[in-house]
């Protein structure tokens, strides 16, 4: 497995065929322009590192870029700064205190790419390179990497391989070697469920589990987590606890509430959501309600993709790629179940993706088909979503991830 680290500079799926949609354009520049800018270079020795705004970056699906907004969270404005690297970018994600970006990559070797940040310009710069595969794999590479809560670990997704794999973090946010990986199996009756393919990897709130949506498994897998060694294991001797979804459901995402008790699964293939129970001591989910993201009579695509639970634990979203909509849910406090309270077009074709902003107030949505990034308001009390009209063009977008100013709360990936 190859590490590579720069020390010297450290301090999926169709597409529908439709246009974007007209929204407010709040960039410097043309999209076009911006997409024809070179890559941003490293900024002057000297250079200011203070910034007034937030940076937010989005991975391409297909496109090999990562591309950088600007965004002044008083205002509700972005600016389009283009592509600030080339590189593969299934999914990113930034270090919650440091200037360092990962970018996990799509081709065989399962790469992630550490890049620091240059916070005044938002330009990137590689500083670091691992390989988490062992062994060539199909097309896809990695679904999804995601850090722990400590930020001393990186959790991987590897679709294409159907394997979960750790790998430690530095105190100056570089990555070492792959501390351990952990291999799914089970196969689904779609076509796309031919074998096991990892989407996600969440640990616990007690730290000591790992659980992994699988896919292609119909599954959810309970890995046990070594928070010293960082170390993922089987646990039992007959393989790792799982939950088991209904056949052809394609598990993708996976939330827990704040009350540490309620885990939401979102499922690709049908759409729908599922509110389980946690029992951190026996380390097993048991199911206690299922909703659907579709509209009822909802014909044609069926696909369910994002998932986030506001800080609160008041409110869970969904994005239905489907029907390009977001579904709002509000929670009940006192049993973690569920009610859909609000059903909104996304702003665009095909939610890939979303992000909620630290600070609560915003909604980004990466909307692959139409290429656009657009911004809806979050309604303090009543978690509801408002379109503000305001998007960046970016080619394909397929996830976001944000590098917060001074002073913001802290970020909270899910």
């Amino acid at each position: 497995m190859l590490v590579t680290n720069a020390f010297q500079h450290v301090p999926r799926g169709g597409r529908a065929q439709r246009g974007p949609s007209r929204r407010t354009v709040l960039v410097t520049l043309s999209s076009s322009a911006a997409t024809a800018l070179p890559l941003l270079s490293a900024a002057p020795a000297g250079a200011s590192p203070q910034r007034a705004d937030d940076l937010l970056y989005i991975g391409t699906w297909g496109q090999g870029q990562v591309h950088a907004v600007r965004f002044d969270p008083d205002r509700g404005t972005m600016t389009s700064l283009g592509p600030v690297a080339q590189a593969s970018a299934n999914w990113v994600t930034a270090h919650p205190y440091r200037p360092v970006l990962y970018v996990a990559g799509a081709e065989q070797g399962g790469f992630v790419r550490v890049f620091r940040i240059h916070d005044a310009s938002g330009a990137l710069r590689k500083v670091g390179e691992v390989e988490t595969q062992s062994a060539p794999a199909g097309s896809g590479g990695l679904s999804f990497i995601g850090l722990t809560p400590d930020a001393d670990a990186l959790l991987v997704a590897d679709f294409a391989a159907g394997a979960a794999a750790t790998v430690p973090v530095g105190a100056d946010g570089l990555l070492g070697p792959v501390a351990s990986r952990v291999q799914d199996t089970g196969s689904g009756p779609h076509p796309r469920q031919s074998g096991p393919h990892p989407h996600h990897v969440v640990l616990a709130p007690h730290r000591k589990s790992a659980l992994v949506a699988d896919f292609g498994a119909d599954r959810v897998f309970v890995y046990d987590y070594d928070r010293a060694t960082h170390r993922l294991s089987a646990g039992a001797p007959d393989g790792p606890a799982a939950y088991l979804t209904a056949p052809g459901s394609g598990p993708r995402r996976l939330a827990f509430h704040p009350n540490g008790h309620t885990v939401y699964l979102l499922n690709e293939l049908t759409a729908d959501l599922q509110t389980l129970h946690w029992d951190a001591t026996k380390g097993t989910l048991t199911h206690r309600q299922t909703l659907s993201t579709n509209t009822p009579g909802h014909t044609g695509v069926t696909s369910a993709a994002e998932l986030a639970v506001s800080s609160d634990g008041r409110h869970v979203y969904t994005s239905n790629r489907g029907e390009s909509t977001l579904v709002v849910f509000s929670v009940n406090l006192g049993t973690g179940l569920l009610t859909e309270v609000q059903r909104v077009p996304c702003g665009g074709v095909t939610p890939w993706s979303f992000a909620l902003h630290p600070s609560g107030r915003w909604l980004f949505v990466a909307n692959e088909a139409s290429g656009t990034v657009n911004l809806f308001r979050v309604a303090r009390g009543s978690g509801h979503l408002t379109d503000t009209g305001t998007s960046v063009a970016v080619p394909f977008p397929d996830c976001i991830t944000f590098r917060v100013r001074a002073g913001t709360p802290g970020l909270t990936r899910f």
